[in-house]
């Protein structure tokens, strides 16, 4: 039995189909749409693989054009920008049978000695002090929707809220637009610092948008909201390791006209600011 890191690795190990073309699996899953995550990490895979291994990603910008469908293949061609003294950049175009359904520039930066200054990491509780997702919605509902039981069999990273999910339409009339989570993947993901950005950008979009949907909804019980990622960005200030505990801290400066903006901040366990995350989602009121 593969650990749930080795199964995300083995989906971030795309096939080389022609220079510059690749393609990667999307797995048969009893979900609408293919997971945003998996197309921007495969995305920047994809980019990688392209540069030399000696620049590391400094930063990527992605667009959701449409829907990707659950078990049909991703074609990811990608367009050698520019090979510069320090700068090399990509741009990838996601292809699914036959149409443009995502699209990204990713920038790497040969490293270089500089201005070093972060914001603080907030003060929050140990990961391990926290329980596992899967086990607090199991102790409020007594057991988990077959939903929530499939979603936790293919969960390639351990999650674990910092503040207790809110249940009741009382507890979410007090809620503010923030959210925080501790991550790792389950398992190890390998030394290739390839590997652990792009995993890490995976994860990225599984837990953003919570913080629009805070004040409204809780995260974890019906849903009100059809929604879906609309772009993404992202900057890798420092190395890391996505299978090491990491503190994504989420807020929503702002929600109208049917979208929400949402920006993280990922600290490493020694309080390291690691990566900057911002992204912004369509909000639809469901039977509306």
């Amino acid at each position: 039995m593969t650990s749930p890191a080795e199964q995300l690795a083995a989906l971030l190990d795309l096939e080389q189909i022609e220079i510059n073309i690749f393609r990667g699996r999307s797995p048969r899953e009893n979900l609408q749409r293919v997971f945003g995550g998996q197309v921007a990490g495969q995305a920047l895979v994809a980019a990688g693989r392209t540069t030399d291994g000696h620049r590391p990603v400094h930063s990527l910008h992605a667009y959701f054009l449409r829907p990707g469908v659950p078990g049909v293949p991703i074609v990811y061609q990608v367009e050698r920008v520019r090979d510069g003294r320090s700068f090399t950049t990509r741009r990838v175009v996601a292809v699914q049978q036959g149409r443009t359904i995502f699209n990204l520039t990713a920038s790497f930066h040969q490293p270089e000695l500089g201005i070093d200054h972060q914001v603080p990491m907030p003060d929050v509780p140990d990961p391990e002090s926290l329980p596992k997702l899967a086990e607090e919605i199991r102790n409020h509902l007594g057991e988990l929707p077959e939903s929530l039981e499939r979603m936790e069999r293919r969960m390639a990273f351990d999650i674990r809220y910092v503040e207790r999910l809110r249940w009741e339409a009382g507890e979410l009339q007090e809620a503010e637009p923030r959210s925080g989570v501790w991550m790792r993947a389950i398992g190890s993901l390998g030394d290739d610092p390839l590997v652990h950005t792009c995993a890490l950008t995976y994860a990225s979009d599984m837990t953003l948008l919570d913080a629009v949907r805070i004040p409204v909804e809780p995260l974890w019980g019906p849903r009100g909201f059809d929604m879906a990622s609309l772009d993404h960005a992202m900057w890798f200030h420092r190395p890391f390791r996505a299978d090491e505990w990491f503190l994504y801290q989420q807020e929503s400066p702002i929600a109208t006209g049917g979208r929400g903006l949402a920006r993280g901040l990922i600290f490493d366990a020694e309080g390291r600011l690691i990566v900057s995350v911002m992204q912004e989602g369509l909000f639809r009121k469901l039977g509306g």
